[in-house]
């Protein structure tokens, strides 16, 4: 099938297409627009032109559209589903999470639209400010430049999506060039949810023309990427004064301590380790164990591992398929044989079938190897052993991200001073830091990026706070 551009509510046809192929088998799923320079201009000038219209829409309008979007993505689930499991190969069952959680998200969406709003001011808590109503209202920023990655095409995507016609906004959407089938079904249903044309454009192709059109042009308002550090931190310094939130690496932590009960968390560490090939933001890549527990621990956690099946996304029965690209696949390998070059033990894993990598524990893991100081997005984890918290939070700090980390402790005090120790966005206590539900602040520290999603957070990157004072 041949997928065109979406600009100003009509499929586009682009100089250039190029073939998308299936991660799993390497097989051609369908070819996809590449995007030029004035393809890109035009996607902005159509964005720019229905400023305008989004910004005046009321907010019972827009939360409307929105609903209608979740009934849509209700109706078309299975589809949603199958595109996922074959651009992404993500198994059928995570697939269907994601759906899930998308209709959840424009959900949250549709509610935070009618409840946009500033608050009043006592001006006259100040000498001089007497005699004066005053109050804050929010507006629509504009047109927003959102990038998105390959490892939650649909989920991610609604994050951007969701928030920027909640508030009054305009989007160009660029999708993860492995993963555009989801974006641009998204803009069918919109479409027919009845957003007005040019609200919504996505423009397939290279993340450098794209990207850079996106940030050097004065109309785009606001650039929201998630994505690698290299890329967002190159956005962000050409970006000068457009508002930009970045959502980048991050290699998460957990910490166990001693006494916890092993059989009630095991099978949640693994599933956070391992979910999507470990192709997840906040996937359990480190865990750092107290000396008590830990021989159990991974004794415990390698068993779970061993259980779960790898195989093709579209069998319901599977729970680990290809990560994605056959480079990644070659990279996550490499890692772990340098690893074990340097003393570590591969307790489970470390081979590789076609795309997919087995799902690999590794222990006494040098912190300055790749697996334990860089990003893996691969299905990899590594289990140290620690004497403290103290020590623990030290390893987990001792990085350059920070978005989540997660600690199972039965001492309260041991749980809020790590809380509060932790250089990361957000602690999960008695979790792994691979939990996230929609509506919290989702955002980290360090090289992890700057800002805040989740769709009230979102929101306020999205508009711009406006002071109005009236003299009695």
């Amino acid at each position: 099938m041949k997928k065109h551009l979406f600009i100003n509510g009509q499929w586009q046809e682009a100089k250039e297409y190029r073939p998308l192929f299936s991660p799993y088998n390497n097989e051609q799923i369908a070819e996809i627009a590449f995007a030029d320079e004035d393809d890109v201009d035009n996607a902005i000038d159509a964005a720019e032109k229905a400023r305008p219209v989004m910004a005046k829409m009321p907010a019972h309008k827009r939360a409307s559209i929105l609903e209608n979007l979740v009934e849509l993505l209700k109706k078309n689930e299975e589809k949603c589903v199958r595109l996922l499991t074959l651009e992404a190969a993500k198994p059928w069952t995570t697939a269907k999470g994601e759906v899930a959680r998308t209709i959840m998200t424009y959900k949250f969406a549709a509610e935070e639209a009618r409840r946009i709003h500033g608050e009043t001011l006592p001006l006259d808590a100040a000498p001089g400010g007497e005699d004066r109503l005053s109050f804050t209202i929010r507006q629509p920023i504009g047109v927003i430049g959102a990038i998105t990655p390959f490892n939650f095409p649909m989920n991610l995507v609604a994050h951007k999506v969701g928030p920027a016609i909640a508030s009054g906004n305009t989007i160009v959407l660029k999708p993860a060039s492995q993963t555009p089938l989801t974006s641009l079904f998204l803009a069918e249903l919109l479409q027919e949810a009845g957003l007005p044309d040019g609200v919504l454009n996505v423009v397939t192709g290279s993340g450098s023309i794209v990207g850079d059109r996106l940030v050097s042009d004065d109309r785009v308002k606001a650039i929201t990427f998630t994505g690698s550090p290299a890329v967002g931190i190159g956005l962000r310094s050409k970006a000068g004064l457009k508002r930009v939130t970045l959502e980048l690496g991050s290699n998460s932590a957990l910490i166990v301590d001693k006494g916890v009960d092993l059989d009630a968390m095991i099978p949640r560490a693994v599933t956070g380790a391992f979910s999507f090939a470990g192709q997840v933001c906040i996937s359990l890549q480190r865990a750092y164990v107290h000396e008590d527990l830990y021989e159990e621990f991974v004794e415990k956690f390698v068993a779970q591992t061993k259980k779960l099946k790898l195989g093709s996304p579209l069998d319901p029965e599977t729970d680990v398929s290809a990560v994605i690209s056959p480079k990644d696949a070659e990279r996550a390998v490499s890692w772990i044989e340098e690893a074990r070059a340097s003393g570590a033990v591969v307790a489970t894993g470390g081979g590789r079938h076609g795309n997919i990598v087995e799902p690999t524990v590794l222990l006494h893991v040098d912190p300055k190897q790749k697996v334990s100081c860089q990003e893996v997005f691969a299905p990899i984890v590594l289990i140290n052993k620690i004497s403290s918290i103290e020590e623990a939070v030290f390893y987990v700090n001792d990085s350059r991200y920070g978005l989540q980390a997660g600690i199972y402790t039965n001492d309260i005090s041991t749980a809020l001073k790590a809380a509060e120790e932790l250089e990361v966005g957000g602690v999960m206590i008695n979790d792994i830091p691979t939990f996230r539900v929609d509506h919290m602040p989702y955002g980290g520290v360090k090289e992890s990026g700057i800002g805040r999603e989740g769709i009230k957070y979102a929101i306020e990157e999205m508009t711009e706070m406006k002071l109005i004072s009236i003299k009695k």
